[in-house]
Parts: C-alpha cells; structure tokens; sequence
C-alpha cells in the first residue's frame, strides 16, 4: 500500500490521479489533499477518499469547507503553510505535486526536502528553479515526471544510459490554433482559445496549449529532467498519440504511443517502475485512427516557444520571468483585459525589460517571480489605457 498526498486535488490531474486511487484502492491511500477555490468538489473528494489533512489556498474558503465537512474527522488548514504541511505530511512516502503555476513550487521543494518521492505535474517547478530542485533532489527522492511527454521519454529511456541519446523529440499537439493564419489568430476569442483538439485540461493550461508555451515550457523541463546538453526538438503530431521520442546515437528512434488520457502517465507515476493495469480506459487501436502526420512548429506564428527556448540559454533568473510573466498574461487574457495577440507581445516586453540575475536559493526565485509579475501588470495598464 502507497500513501500519497495531492498538491492541486480538484485540478484535472488532481481528479485523474484520484481516479487512479480509486480504481486501485488495495495499491493506493490518500493521506493528504490541497485544493484552490472549489470547496464543493474538494469536499466530496474528502468524504471519498478520507485523508487525515486537508488545506485551501485561500483563507476565505476555510468556513465554507468547515461548514462541508461538518461531523467528519479531518484537520483544515490553509494558505502556502497549509500545501507545506500536506507536502510533508510523515505517513505519505509520495506527493503528487498538481497545483497550477509558480504557486506548486514552495510545497514541492518541502515535499523533496522531507525526502518524499515527486510525481511532478506541476511543469512551472523546474521552468523556474530547476537547478535548485535537482540540488535537493539528487540521491534523496525519486523525481517522476507525470507529463506525457516526459513520461513518455522515462519509458523510452528504460534501460537505456542518457549519454546514448542523440537527441529527445518532444511532440505536441499544436493546440487549438494550428491550422490558423497570424491573422486569424489576432482575433480568437477566449472560448475558442479553451476549445482544445485533444486533451481536456484545466484553463491556464489549455491557453497555454494554444499560444504553444506549454511546448516552450515542457522544453525547459525536458533539459532538466533529462539533461542540459541533450538537444531537444520538438514537432508538432496533431493526433496525440506519439508523446515523445528518443533518437538514440545509433539512429534508432523509440517513441512512446497511447490515447491521449492523463490517467496512463499518472499510473505510470505512482508505480514507478512497476506498471499497473489501466482496464478502465479503451487500448489504443491504431486502425481506427488510420494515420499519424508530423510537421515543423511555425515559430512566426508561436513566438512563445523561442522565448522559452531563450530564457533557458540566457538562464539565471530569466525562465522565472517568463514564467511569472506569462501566467500573468493568461490571466489577463481570461480576464479580456488583453488580446490573445498580447499575451506573447507582454512576455517579450517583460523578457527584454530584465536584468538577469543568478539563482541561488528560493529567495532569488521569488525576487525574479514578484518583479515579473509588477513589471507585466504595469505593461497590461500602460497598453490598455
């Protein structure tokens, strides 16, 4: 029996992963949970699942969840030193670390540092302090990638020694917008944007997917994960079904197929190295699908995979900018106070308006995050007024 505690229960991984556990119940418990605003899904989660600890992001909620959970044996806490103490909770040995955004990293470093193995799905903790996370990581945890593609590169990689990779090709699916000219891509709306072809994620994610940072950012983690010098390239596979492959120094090229469904990475995860049967989901049937295509990304009309590409070479403090600076922009973006045209005209603002300084401890990275975060709300107030 595995005891788990999940950073971003009522988030699509949070859910997933809890399916996970619940299809597998003599594998899996649940020892602690953490959630953002929606209480009501939270408190089911609680009542189902029975974890010892829960806590809210946010102060407001703690009553309304209190009022929920009225008669039921479970200690509430909130706030960053809430997701802390689930993170840490002593009877999980793994901790699913799902909340969205930079918000994931502080809880997942605690999770690493109480020696608890990670199954990451928070891609923002590497993105922005990778360095730092593999420092407290090495020799102490299992650090597990629950992506698809990076889960899809730990398959391929089984057995195999990182310095016979020739290089790692990250696949994605182009998102909503593929097939759209610049011009057409000025106007989208956010419901378009939201509408994504093949996954179904939550929404800063999904907007994520359609200005194709998502590729820029998994590109980050994937030279973290796997490497500083392994090159990576990306494609993009409209079909979501290839998620990664490995070109080896012989030329041989290993890839990893499934449906496109969160659940089989998550199971992955939890498992590692083991594999558990998934007898829930339908098996990949390739007949049906009839045909996989591949193409190059168009980098004129997805400049955010360059400037995540960019961030990285520059290094230092600068992929904690673009991150804080693009979640930002997305927001404002949800918030039709900015185009979708904006989001990446804003990061590239941010990115040039930055002095790149070194990242030593969590408080550098919180200092690059903050300014970011300023310099792009001043950006948002000086281009809409």
């Amino acid at each position: 029996m595995k005891t788990i505690s999940i950073l971003g229960s009522t988030g699509s991984i949070g859910v997933n992963t809890l399916d996970v556990v619940r299809q597998n119940r003599d594998r899996f418990s649940v020892a602690g949970m953490v959630a953002g605003n929606n209480v009501v899904l939270f408190a089911e989660q609680i009542k189902e699942f029975k974890p010892s600890l829960v806590s809210v992001y946010n102060l407001s909620k703690v009553d309304e969840l209190k009022e929920l959970l009225q008669g039921l044996d479970v200690e509430i806490l909130c706030g960053e030193e809430g997701s802390i103490k689930v993170a840490t909770h002593p009877d999980s040995s793994m901790v699913v670390s799902a909340i969205v955004g930079s918000a994931g990293l502080v809880p997942s470093l605690a999770a690493i540092q109480s020696s608890k193995d990670l199954a990451l799905a928070n891609k923002e903790t590497l993105v922005i302090a990778g360095e730092l996370i593999l420092r407290e990581a090495k020799n102490k945890i299992n650090l597990i990638p629950i992506d698809s593609e990076h889960s899809a590169i730990l398959q391929a990689l089984n057995g195999e020694k990182k310095e016979r990779i020739k290089k790692i090709i990250l696949t994605g699916s182009g998102g909503p917008f593929r097939t759209f000219t610049k011009e057409q891509m000025a106007n989208v709306t956010i419901k378009e944007a939201l509408n994504h072809p093949n996954w179904t994620m939550g929404a800063k994610i999904t907007i994520d997917s359609a200005t194709m940072m998502n590729k820029g950012l998994e590109y980050i983690e994937a030279k973290w994960l796997f490497g500083l010098n392994t090159p990576v390239e990306i494609i993009v596979h409209p079909q979501s079904i290839v998620h990664s492959m490995i070109e080896f120094v012989d030329t041989s090229v290993i890839a990893q197929l499934g449906i496109p469904d969160m659940r089989v990475p998550i199971a992955y995860a939890l498992t590692f190295p083991d594999r558990i049967e998934c007898s829930s989901l339908p098996t990949l049937n390739l007949s049906s699908i009839k045909q996989l295509t591949f193409e190059e990304p168009d980098y004129e009309k997805f400049p955010c995979i360059k400037m995540a590409q960019d961030s990285l070479e520059i290094g230092q403090s600068m992929p904690a900018v673009l991150n804080a600076a693009n979640e930002v922009a997305v927001q404002a973006f949800l918030d039709n106070e900015i185009p979708f045209k904006n989001i990446a005209e804003t990061i590239h603002m941010a990115m040039n308006n930055h002095t790149p300084h070194s990242i030593d401890s969590l408080e550098d990275v919180k200092s690059a995050d903050q300014w970011a975060r300023q310099e792009v709300k001043q950006l948002i107030t000086v281009t809409t007024h």
